[in-house]
């Protein structure tokens, strides 16, 4: 039955948003010119509907489509399901906060600016798109709708990155795409790589013909780094922090809630994780992860309280608690025993962030634009997801004891430890968000803007809500430890503590000693040395050109010169010639009375 049923609703998850997006340019070929269409309405909003319909009622199921590519093989069960619900309600929550967040555009277009006709026409048919490819790997089993659903979310959201077409817009874009290829190009090579060892086309085949296959910690290497650029591996998360602060605020929301999970769910799906018999090879990528993902989330958290933009800290944060994904997944090869009871917390941590962090972005556009609300009922409503993230309360301190019970239960308290002190620089991060969403605010109010329009109050009230009860209405089953007890909550509580006071610390000492560390500290960290060294490689080539063509010119000078020494050695033999034939004969005669005296003396 329930086969029967995916094989409808999967088709309607995947070609509703497909539809919604071929709509666009249709309304704008029947819209009257004088009055644009309206692209952003109810029914757009609407696109990840049968999706989140579908992943609600369903449970599990499969679906196999042997016309389709290579193979079509799609499947909803476990991580997927649960991943796939929170994904959808995220896109929905965040396309109806658009709807009211593009109003200004859609007025503006209707007034006759062609700009803003051309950015709203842009987000209308790429958000969509995007969304449709996010949805398809979701699900997806085989290696090529996988692949393809990896693809579309990728480049089309870079139309998302630069919809403003800022100059910073494009830096960020182009951040996105330079990053976006290469972690492209390592997908492709570690898919075929792995898929022509195992021969086969669906994931579970490439992930278990990984074990076997010569040189598969190769393979698992190229997916680690592959998906990491996604996730924000340190050292490939340059994108995260140029990308964020420039998307429109809802675009910003699904690329830290949902699209960065797509490396999470790649790793998942490829990787041999809680093999036992993987071999020392994956145990040593194992701890490569592990020391990268500790790095992130502690690197990440200091440089990101440096940043002045709210939306920049908080794409230092994804850095950060990504860091944290990427080392409980590397627990997986480092402890397979670990494994079967980590992922359920995995994912409940990754779905945690996902709405959280949707909610901390959709809640910076409130902050620039306040509602009518009371201040403290605003602040109040803006910290409460900060709270959560740090660990202190809802499904941040759910989630958190989760990770940590599994881990003190394994023996590795020393990685508890560093996940507590990492834990001290997300607080230290939130911290770092609300002071600057406070100053936007009061700027905002000084300033008298206008409040936001009540579609993306009550979406960032729903996105919050859903956040904050999320261990109640997602799974039981992910649950596993329940709510820590009174007894072991203040050693859970003490890096919020530690976080606060260091906050207020650097806040104190900031304002008789003004560090000035942001114009130093610029978003984007390694982006800008690569670009420096691109930048001198440039300036190196340039003068190696210009030595090789002074050198070509003195070469081509030289031989010039020997061609006009040649060429009169022959007009000098040309001359000889003509001489030789005016006296051949007196020549020729003297040579024959030689030859004769010759024969004479030698008698």
């Amino acid at each position: 039955m329930s086969e029967g049923l995916l094989s409808l609703a999967l088709p309607a998850a995947l070609l509703w948003p497909l539809l919604l997006m071929l709509r666009v340019p249709l309304l704008a070929a029947l819209a009257d010119r004088r009055r644009p269409a309206l692209q952003i309405d109810g029914l757009w909003c609407s696109a990840p509907l049968p999706a989140l319909g579908m992943a609600l009622v369903l449970d599990e199921g499969a679906l196999a489509l042997d016309w389709w590519l290579l193979g079509g093989h799609w499947v909803l069960e476990g991580a997927r399901g649960q991943l796939l619900i929170v994904t959808a309600l995220l896109w929905l929550l965040a396309g109806a906060y658009a709807r009211g967040y593009m109003a200004g555009e859609q007025a503006r277009a209707v007034a006759g600016d062609r700009a803003a006709t051309s950015r709203l026409t842009r987000f209308a048919l790429l958000w969509p798109l995007t969304l449709s490819g996010n949805l398809l790997l979701l699900v997806a089993e085989d290696i090529a709708s996988f692949y393809l659903g990896f693809a579309v979310m990728t480049f089309a959201a870079y139309g998302l990155v630069v919809n403003s077409a800022t100059r910073d817009a494009h830096t960020g874009g182009r951040a996105y795409l330079v990053m976006a290829v290469l972690g492209e190009g390592l997908i492709l090579a570690g898919l075929l790589w792995g898929a022509g060892s195992a021969e086969t086309t669906t994931l579970g085949g490439l992930r278990e013909g990984m074990l076997e296959a010569t040189g598969g910690a190769w393979i698992g290497l190229l997916l680690w780094l592959g998906f990491g650029v996604k996730a924000g591996v340190i050292g490939l998360h340059i994108w995260l922090p140029l990308a964020h602060p420039v998307a429109p605020t809802p675009a910003s929301a699904v690329l830290s809630g949902a699209m960065i999970k797509a490396g999470l769910v790649g790793w998942l799906a490829t990787l041999p994780l809680g093999e036992a018999g993987a071999g020392e090879a994956f145990v040593w990528l194992g701890r490569a992860m592990l020391v990268a993902g500790l790095a992130a989330a502690i690197g990440a958290a200091l440089y990101g309280v440096c940043q002045r933009h709210p939306k920049t800290v908080l794409a230092y944060s994804s850095v950060s608690q990504m860091g944290l994904i990427t080392a409980l997944v590397a627990m997986g090869l480092v402890a397979p025993a670990l494994w079967p009871a980590l992922s359920v917390a995995v994912v409940l941590f990754a779905a945690h962030h996902g709405l959280t962090k949707g909610g901390l972005f959709l809640g910076v556009g409130i902050g620039e634009h306040p509602p009518r609300l009371p201040a403290w009922l605003l602040w109040l409503l803006l910290a409460l997801p900060a709270l959560s993230l740090t660990g202190a309360l809802a499904s941040g301190l759910v989630s958190k004891w989760a990770v940590k019970s599994v881990l003190y239960e394994g023996g590795y308290s020393a990685v508890v430890t560093w996940l507590s002190l990492a834990a001290v620089g997300t607080t230290a991060l939130m911290a770092r968000t609300l002071w600057c969403q406070w100053q936007s605010e009061r700027q905002a109010r000084t300033e008298g803007l206008e409040p936001l329009l009540s579609p993306m109050p009550l979406a960032w009230l729903g996105t919050l809500l859903a956040a904050l009860t999320l261990p109640w209405w997602l799974d039981e089953a992910l649950i596993i430890h329940g709510w820590p007890p009174l007894t072991d909550r203040l050693g859970l509580l003490w890096p919020l503590g530690l976080g606060l006071t260091a906050s207020m610390v650097a806040w104190l000492v900031s304002r008789h000693r003004p560090l000035r560390l942001a114009p130093r500290l610029p978003p984007g960290d390694l982006w800008w040395l690569l670009v420096r060294a691109a930048q001198w490689l440039h300036a190196r080539g340039q003068v190696s050109l210009a030595r090789l063509a002074t050198a070509q010119g003195r070469w081509v000078a030289w031989w010039v010169a020997r061609e006009h020494k040649a060429m009169r050695m022959l007009d000098g033999m040309i001359h000889v010639e003509s001489w030789l034939r005016r006296h051949a004969a007196v020549l020729m005669m003297g040579v024959a009375a030689g030859l004769a005296l010759l024969m004479l003396m030698s008698n």
